[in-house]
């Protein structure tokens, strides 16, 4: 049980071997087990293409904060000042950080905040802008793989740390 006690998620919402929660999750701890695996690959793979670790946990801060999975932001958080990297990569954390004058790195912070908070409205032309501002076709794919999966692991954590506080 200790290993399934570990996953990212379990810690996000602050549940800890003592809790009765986490015995009626330890029944489902294959699910979070590959989860945790997800996580690694989507986060920290071994080969990050154009997006490097410290981009992708920043980014996913960013979306684990607009949905409102702060125990998850703050994970991502960590994760991002242990991956070092650029200030522009640490920023893209920041709400109000647009990118600024690198139009690479806008075109995937708009993104970014297109597909958390309105996935309905991402077309084709806003494949079209990543492109444009030089973000790669493999690097497009890694950054929706990392959208969709911080996606739904913010979804189980927020529930998650629902059922911890109804407990």
């Amino acid at each position: 049980m200790t290993d399934f006690l570990k996953t990212t998620m379990i810690e996000a919402a602050g549940i800890g071997a003592g809790h009765p929660l986490a015995e009626m999750l330890a029944g489902r701890s294959d699910i979070f087990t590959m989860t945790q695996q997800a996580h690694d690959a989507a986060l920290t793979p071994n080969d990050p293409g154009g997006l490097s670790h410290g981009l992708r946990a920043s980014l996913a801060g960013r979306m684990a904060r607009a949905t409102g999975a702060d125990g998850l932001a703050d994970h991502y958080a960590a994760l991002a000042a242990a991956a070092g990297g650029a200030e522009d990569e640490a920023r893209t954390a920041d709400a109000d950080f647009d990118g600024g004058a690198d139009a690479w790195l806008s075109a995937i912070v708009r993104h970014t905040d297109l597909v958390t908070k309105d996935t309905k409205a991402v077309v084709a032309g806003d494949i079209e802008a990543l492109k444009s501002a030089g973000v790669s076709e493999d690097d497009i794919v890694r950054l929706s793989e990392l959208a969709a999966f911080v996606s739904y692991q913010a979804r189980v954590a927020v529930g998650l740390t629902l059922m911890e506080a109804l407990s």
